[in-house]
């Protein structure tokens, strides 16, 4: 039997090319598995500090038995949730009750693709980072109307109708903050006052970051543009759906909005997917007007003082993780103290403020 040569170093790799898929494969999987992991536990943190901040508040204790500080609540509460009988309306649309829960998650997790924890640690570094954050989270309120649409009950429709005007009115605004940080970095690069029509604006969330870094503490587009950093902060918080702007699950008018027929899996993911978009919001705050990963203090360059520039590995990587999500929980301390101290706003009054006076300041801003 005589064997060619060559058809054996063909199969050999073939079968080495393969094998090297495979591991490829799985290789790319265990990033995204990170990143689920750092999600559910922020997530976690998030449940269990807006508890603590609020009883402190309110005066009142707070979670104080699952766990050590009551830290374990909100696991429990989760496996509460997901062993309760998961109810379905007779006349409603199992369809589209069934998936809007879906839409409103995967839509929400999607966004953490582009945003950056440190300079090497984020999974897709786009030029449209931060428009595709835009677009993506645009799709949440259609899930949620299908889920009002679907249940069959006039207080979930009307839930439903208010997510997707909400919407609409506050990401307009939002979006022309961005425009302008956008506009802003490409003019620095160029160093023209006018771009030409040819040049593509670039928001790449990296690139955002490492401008802000160039003048350290003062380079922050918090400096910049305090104007558009108050309506990005204001938008972020209508988008969230967050007191005094929770008018689509508003409970004096609405039971609980386009939750009102949902329980046990599927009541769990709005609440997940509404935690998970507040934290979005904070890390792109962080990103886009408090520089990311960066900090330095005026005269004091933090990373030069700690050698953090030649840290290499594991341990700088985690002071980069560490700064940023300080900055972003910081503002997470500003939406939970919002909850308890202003009032819910009526539907009309929350529209007029998006169209009558964010969009013109946001316009003003731009120019």
């Amino acid at each position: 039997m005589i064997i060619d040569t060559t058809e054996v170093q063909t199969i050999n790799s073939f079968s080495t090319s393969g094998f090297f898929k495979e591991v490829y494969g799985l290789i790319w999987i265990i990033p995204i598995l990170t990143l689920i992991l750092e999600i559910t536990i922020g997530v976690l943190v998030i449940v269990w500090l807006e508890r603590e901040i609020s009883a402190a508040i309110q005066q009142r204790i707070g979670p104080e038995y699952a766990g050590p500080l009551g830290i374990l609540q909100a696991i429990a509460d989760g496996t509460k949730l997901l062993l309760k009988e998961d109810l379905l309306p007779s006349r409603g649309d199992i369809r589209l009750f069934s998936v809007g829960p879906s839409i409103a998650v995967i839509s929400v997790l999607l966004s953490y693709l582009v945003i950056p924890f440190g300079y090497r640690l984020v999974l897709a570094d786009l030029g449209i980072g931060v428009f595709l954050w835009i677009a993506i989270s645009s799709i949440a309120p259609i899930g949620l109307l299908m889920s009002g649409y679907g249940s069959n009950n006039k207080y979930s429709f009307s839930g439903g109708l208010r997510a997707a005007a909400q919407s609409i009115s506050y990401e307009i605004p939002l979006t022309l903050c961005v425009l302008s940080i956008s506009l802003r970095l490409e003019i620095g690069r160029n160093d023209q006052v006018v771009l030409p029509y040819d040049s593509d604006l670039d928001s790449s969330t990296v690139d955002i970051v490492e401008a802000q870094s160039k003048y350290g503490f003062w380079g922050w587009n918090l400096w910049r543009q305090p104007i558009g950093f108050l309506v990005f902060l204001i938008s972020s918080l209508a988008e969230c759906e967050r007191l005094p702007f929770d008018l689509p699950e508003a409970e004096e008018e609405l039971v609980a909005g386009y939750q009102t027929e949902y329980s046990g899996i599927k009541y769990a993911l709005f609440y997940l997917a509404s935690y998970l978009n507040l934290l979005v919001s904070s890390l792109f705050v962080t990103v886009l007007y408090l520089g990311g990963w960066n900090f330095s203090i005026p005269y004091i360059p933090i990373p030069e003082l700690f050698r953090i520039n030649q840290m290499a590995g594991i341990f700088g990587m985690t002071i980069d993780i560490f700064i940023t999500l300080a900055k972003a929980y910081l503002f997470l301390f500003i939406s939970i103290t919002t909850r308890w101290t202003l009032p819910r706003m009526r539907i009309d009054q929350l529209l007029n403020l998006g169209w009558k006076f964010l969009l013109p300041i946001s316009l003003g801003n731009l120019y």
